[in-house]
Order: structure tokens, then C-alpha cells, then sequence
């Protein structure tokens, strides 16, 4: 009986997953230079790219308003919430980069539409209380799914949404004061507000994804310890939160049926439409065309600004260099 000696790779890769799944079933991190399966670099590549592209078309919704802002102090605060934004963008494609991703790939992949990022940014921001609205709405489902992301078994990832949830934190009480404030004001103000609660509530809910049962990526994901929590349950905790803060704001939430199911211990909410999603997700949304030409322009507007900091680098290397061979 023959038998076929193990190459040397196929022993490294054997050890290497021995350790990668020894280090998942003690809920440790994977760091950049540990061998991890294909799949796994992959998905972690597609979900930190995608959050990196939602922060960055992210901006556009809300730099809408940053001139029309009610008061300087407004327009203060909404310029550096726009900036942190950017700032959560480099800190992820930062954290792509050390799973061998490069950074000109994932903003090419943006740009021509191949690479997909969160459908809520695809809707317009029709009035000042819209800004109001992301903050509490969508800046707090991203608390509710970030916060567990802390803990995510890929180290440089779980990192970056440290900083990343603790300005977002900021994000989301100002977008609550936001709404506070218009709808203690007066009635067409307060009109304003519930009319962007109205229309933020079901996309927010959204963000979180598909029903469990339809995500395709979520239960390999949770099994590697990337996410905490399903998408379902991310959406019932975030429920739970925006229940009791629409009563302080004096709003209600455009749902009829919501309540909470003593027996399932859960939150019923009325049936989001799926169709809608998809269609946004697939580039069909009110603004998908806007913002992706937008960030083409502003890629293209930009290269010079690439084009000199790389020349910068290019020629600080040379001198680093002469200096080694005259110190040599």
C-alpha cells in the first residue's frame, strides 16, 4: 500500500489551521500575520471594505446640509461629525490593507459599482430635521451592530471600531438633540421631525439586513466570531432602544404594529419591504447614480493630491537611501 508524503505546505497549512480554529474556540484574535483560511480573509475583505465605503458615501447625506445649517453652532458641529466620518473610512480601508487588500482596488471596486455599502445612504436627506434623523436612527443602528464588532475575533478590525463606536456615540446623541429641539419647537417644526422619523424608521431597521433565514454570510460569520450577533437580534435590541427615546422626543414611530410579545420575549414590528432593499442594494435607489457619480468626481478631483504625496514619499526614500550609503 502507497502512501503520499505531505508536502511542506500542506503541513504548514495543516498546523496553521489547527491554531486559527483553537484561537476561535477560546474567542481570541486573529492578527494580521497568522495564517487564516482563504474564506475567512475574503470575508473579512468584502465586510470591512463595504463599512469603509458606507462611512465614506456616508458623508454625502449629511455634507447636503452643512451649508443650509440653522446656526453656525450647527454647522460647526455637522462639519466635524461629516469629518469623523471620513476619519472612520481611513481607519477601515487601513484595516482591509493588512488582509492584503490594497487600497486602489477597494476604491475602484467602489466606483464602478462592484463593491456594495449600507442602502440607507441612498435615500435623500430632504430637510434639516433628515440630519436629526440619521443621527438618532441610523447613527444608533450602527451603535446596536458596531458595538459587538469591538469584539471581533480579527484583531486590527475590532480595533478600529473602538474609536469608530465612541464617535459614533457622539453622532447619535446629536442627532437626538436635533429632533428634541424641533419637536419642542414650534408645530411645523415638530411636523418636520416626525416627517423624518416617518421616513427613516424602516430603512434604519433595514441596515441590519436581511432576515436570518435570507442572509447568506451571516451565520459563517458569527461562527468565526466576525459578528456577535444575527441580524434579527441586532435588529430586536435596536427596537427596544428606539421605543423608549421616541417617547422622550414626544414623536411616534410610523408603526402600527409594533409591540412586545410577552411570550416571545421579542419585538413585532411591521414587515419591512425586501423588495425595496434589494432594489437599493442592486444600484435602484432614490440616489444610488448621485452618490457614486459624486465620488467619482471627487476620486478624480482628488489624484493630484495622490499624485503629489506619492512623489512626496518617492523622494524621501531616495534620501533615506543616500543617507544609509554615505552612513555605510
Amino acid at each position: 500500500m502507497s502512501t503520499t508524503a505531505a508536502t511542506p505546505s500542506t503541513v504548514a497549512d495543516d498546523e496553521g489551521r489547527a491554531a486559527f480554529d483553537a484561537l476561535i474556540a477560546a474567542d481570541g484574535r486573529i492578527e494580521p500575520r497568522d495564517w487564516m483560511p482563504e474564506d475567512y480573509r475574503k470575508t473579512l475583505i468584502r465586510q470591512v471594505s463595504q463599512h469603509a465605503h458606507s462611512e465614506i458615501i456616508g458623508m454625502q447625506p449629511e455634507a447636503n446640509w452643512i451649508t443650509r445649517a440653522p446656526s453656525l453652532k450647527r454647522k460647526a458641529i455637522l462639519m466635524a461629525k461629516v469629518q469623523d466620518e471620513a476619519g472612520h473610512g481611513l481607519y477601515l480601508y487601513s484595516a482591509a490593507e493588512t488582509l492584503g487588500a490594497t487600497r486602489d482596488e477597494m476604491v475602484e471596486a467602489l466606483i464602478e459599482g462592484k463593491a456594495k455599502y449600507s442602502s440607507i445612504f441612498n435615500y435623500p436627506t430632504r430637510s434639516w430635521a433628515d440630519v436629526g434623523a440619521i443621527g438618532w436612527l441610523v447613527d444608533g443602528a450602527a451603535i446596536a451592530n458596531q458595538v459587538p464588532l469591538c469584539r471581533a475575533s480579527y484583531a486590527p478590525y475590532g480595533r478600529a471600531m473602538v474609536r469608530i463606536c465612541k464617535e459614533e456615540s457622539f453622532h447619535q446623541r446629536q442627532g437626538f438633540e436635533i429632533l428634541l429641539t424641533l419637536a419642542n419647537g414650534t408645530p411645523e417644526q415638530k411636523a418636520m421631525a416626525q416627517d423624518a422619523v416617518n421616513r427613516f424608521y424602516a430603512p434604519a431597521l433595514m441596515m441590519f439586513g436581511p432576515p436570518d433565514d435570507a442572509s447568506p454570510n451571516s451565520k459563517q460569520s458569527m461562527a468565526w466570531h466576525i459578528k456577535r450577533f444575527s441580524n434579527d437580534d441586532l435588529r430586536q435590541r435596536f427596537v427596544g432602544m428606539i421605543v423608549e427615546q421616541v417617547k422622550v422626543l414626544g414623536l411616534t414611530l410610523p408603526d402600527p404594529e409594533l409591540r412586545y410579545d410577552e411570550e416571545t420575549k421579542q419585538w413585532i414590528h411591521k414587515e419591512l419591504d425586501w423588495v425595496e432593499f434589494m432594489d437599493v442594494i442592486k444600484g435602484k435607489g432614490p440616489c444610488n447614480a448621485q452618490r457614486l457619480e459624486r465620488r467619482r468626481v471627487a476620486h478624480e478631483d482628488g489624484a493630484w493630491v495622490r499624485e503629489a504625496a506619492a512623489e512626496y514619499a518617492r523622494k524621501q526614500q531616495l534620501k533615506l537611501a543616500e543617507a544609509s550609503g554615505k552612513a555605510a
